[in-house]
């Protein structure tokens, strides 16, 4: 269905009865709320499941990602789409991008948020140009945001590609080989696939304005698209907004033990950096705990059984 909110026509899936447990479901990059269909088919008949398509994916109205602010219009336009449902408090489940906007969501609303669970999340410091202590390699950022992305993927996403001839460039190759443990191969994939093909792209759209950079290696994020703000550029200052905030939902976060987006690589320490954040979260007084799964980066596909176990256990947390 279409909620129109004070801010964006929102497209919006939903499952469970009106009067539920709210479950708010945020979907992760190059994908859309598609994706959380199996998990809603598996959720307990008393709770009301919404899962959002975010603006610059699926079939929300296309609007741009304001990259300066970060993760903040994804927050502000999640925070209209609740009150337009007239939904005060909701447990929110973050994958990836959404896992990112968990964070903000925490950091700005953390007063309407029963339970917080971060699936395969990235770091709230932001994906590249940052230390492993989350400060700035470079003052632009440089190395991080849309230069990192291979112009023919894009291209192939824009054009709705469903071959398989390339690895790095296939839509439906990189969702095999990065998003699942291979050789798992979801029986839904057609129609997760149809969720990577709904990115908007191209003129500020997915993956964003590069910028040229005097640092190597000669590129920086703009101001404009989805990559950008969840850059360090674009998550600057998240991290400390996260921690201040009160008062303090309960969180779980779910990692995939063989994720290849959100790792400990040598250019970036992403599973240590998630760590530490939520490590001074519990210094702070709030309640966390971590589980790998023995899968790639989206576990509630791979081992549903185990993750709606945890879920479940995080919703009754309070």
């Amino acid at each position: 269905m279409d909620v129109r909110t004070a801010r964006l026509r929102t497209h919006v899936r939903t499952t469970g009865p009106d009067d539920g447990t709210p479950v708010l479901l945020v979907h992760g990059n190059v994908s859309s709320s598609v994706f959380w269909e199996d998990l809603m088919g598996r959720m307990p008949a008393s709770y009301l499941c919404i899962a959002p398509d975010l603006r610059g994916y699926g079939d929300t109205e296309d609007r741009l990602v304001d990259a300066t602010r970060g993760v903040a219009d994804w927050v502000d336009d999640l925070l209209a789409l609740l009150d337009s449902l007239d939904l005060n408090r909701v447990h929110v489940v973050g994958h990836s991008l959404g896992g990112v906007v968990s964070f903000g969501l925490v950091a700005a609303a953390s007063s309407r948020l029963e339970s917080v669970t971060l699936v395969a999340t990235g770091p709230p410091c932001g994906f590249g140009g940052v230390h492993p202590d989350g400060s700035p390699l470079t003052p632009d950022f440089a190395g991080s945001g849309a230069g990192l992305l291979s112009p023919a993927f894009v291209r192939r996403l824009a054009a709705g590609d469903r071959g398989l001839d390339d690895p790095a460039s296939s839509p439906r190759e990189i969702m095999r080989q990065r998003y699942f443990r291979p050789p798992f191969i979801p029986a839904s994939e057609e129609a997760l696939l149809d969720g990577m093909l709904s990115t908007r792209c191209g003129d500020g759209r997915y993956p964003g304005d590069v910028l040229p950079s005097p640092h190597a290696p000669g590129f920086a994020p703009g101001p404009r698209g989805p990559v950008n703000a969840i850059s360090g550029f674009g998550c600057r200052g998240l991290t400390d907004a996260f921690l201040a905030a009160t008062p303090r939902p309960p969180v779980l976060w779910v990692r995939g033990a063989h994720d290849v987006i959100v790792a400990d690589q040598p250019t970036q320490p992403m599973v240590d950096q998630i760590r530490t954040a939520l490590e001074a979260w519990g210094a702070r007084g709030g309640s966390w705990r971590e589980l790998a799964l023995e899968t790639g980066h989206t576990p509630y596909l791979e081992a549903p059984e185990a993750f709606l176990e945890a879920l479940l256990s995080n919703l009754d947390a309070r």
